[in-house]
């Protein structure tokens, strides 16, 4: 299970990038900081590399 905590993404989209699976993209909706966030489209493809983890700079994403 993938979350992203809103509060704390400032949509850098790192972990957009890094991803080897391409398991997230950029929401359609702005959240409460006006930002576009990611979010995991293809979290059944997800192979807990944890690389969205470790890059992100924010420490929004937490994989279970």
């Amino acid at each position: 299970m993938i979350s992203i905590n809103e509060n704390f993404c400032k949509g850098c989209d790192i972990c957009i990038e890094v991803c080897p699976k391409k398991v997230f993209e950029k929401s359609k909706k702005l959240n409460k900081k006006g930002i576009y966030p990611p979010i995991p489209v293809n979290e059944d493809k997800c192979v807990k590399c944890m690389l969205c983890v470790l890059q992100c700079p924010d420490q929004a994403i937490s994989v279970e």
